[in-house]
């Protein structure tokens, strides 16, 4: 009896532990998207994904004072970092801000479509796209083979930013090797143009879903931030405002080598900041760790950020 009970137990056991090992990894996460209302107005953090970033090299700092910065947060470089973008939904415009890297950064990203997907909608529910910047990361979603993605969508951007890096002119007054990025934006926006699908608007406008453009030039001439105002409740979408939360909450001044107007991009930073922690509205940054929504605290020169809080239903 002992001797039968012995080996039951014992060949249940193997088959438990086989089971189990048996279960392959998943090495997923959910989709990746965020949905919260403001007000009446529903707003849904889209991710495209993450790409690692050398940011000791990039951060107009001393390397190894950024290592050791990343290191208080037990991060280091080169730093994985997200690349967000945001849809705005009032009933009656569904808006896109940003639109990802697209194919242009490799399998980490270019993940926006199948997210706008899972969060219920489709590219072709959006009626208008809203671009902070003409960098990359923020139009290469704009077009899959040279075609336009967002087929019945009005794209919209600040004059500034169209005018110098959609102009062959502009383009012909840097050296070869740094005309890639007028490359990109012309290849992403060009469809668009041609199509009567791309407008400029000047810094200060009121768009479609309660939204206003803000200019926040210095990290490209023509960077904007969007205010979005529902109620008593405001979200400013900061796009490129900052790039390493780990750094820059903490030292303001700190400016990366993407600025193409450094002094101007530490002021406009500096200067949202403080507006943000002394009225206490949600900010969503375009880098900031997915979904990128939070808030400031001040902390004497420095700031706090105050991650959005997390909840299935708003």
């Amino acid at each position: 009896m002992f001797k039968r009970s012995f080996l039951t137990l014992a060949l249940a056991a193997t088959l438990s532990t086989a089971a189990f090992a048996g279960a392959p990894q998943q090495k997923t996460s959910a989709p990746g998207y965020y949905r919260m209302m403001l007000g009446d107005i529903e707003v849904t953090a889209l991710s495209d994904g993450t790409t690692q970033l050398p940011v000791h090299q990039l951060l107009q700092m001393d390397a190894d004072k950024v290592r050791d910065k990343l290191a208080e947060f037990y991060r280091q470089s080169p730093l994985e970092t997200s690349v967000n973008a945001y849809l705005v939904n009032d009933g009656e415009s569904l808006v896109l801000i940003d639109t990802g890297a697209g194919t242009l950064f490799g399998a980490s990203l270019g993940n926006l479509i199948k997210n706008i997907q899972a969060a219920g909608y489709s590219a072709d529910d959006i009626d208008e796209i809203y671009i902070t910047h003409m960098h990359s990361d923020h139009i290469g979603g704009l077009i899959a083979g040279g075609e336009r993605v967002f087929t019945n969508a009005t794209v919209r951007a600040d004059k500034h930013d169209a005018d110098y890096w959609l102009s062959q002119q502009q383009m012909e007054q840097v050296p070869e090797d740094k005309r890639g990025g007028f490359k990109g934006a012309m290849a992403a926006l060009n469809p668009y143009v041609e199509a009567g699908q791309f407008k400029t608007f000047v810094a200060g406008e009121t768009l479609a879903a309660q939204i206003t453009s803000v200019e926040a030039y210095g990290h490209t001439p023509g960077h904007t931030m969007y205010r979005l105002d529902a109620g008593d409740q405001s979200l400013v979408f900061w796009g490129d405002l900052m790039h390493v939360a780990e750094v820059q909450f903490d030292q303001p001044s700190v400016t990366i080598a993407f600025d193409s107007d450094q002094d101007e991009a530490r002021k406009q930073r500096v200067d949202a900041y403080a507006d943000a922690a002394e009225n206490g509205y949600y900010v969503a940054g375009a880098h900031l760790p997915f979904p990128g929504i939070g808030q400031l605290k001040s902390d004497d020169d420095a700031y706090d950020w105050v991650p959005v809080n997390y909840s299935p239903m708003w």
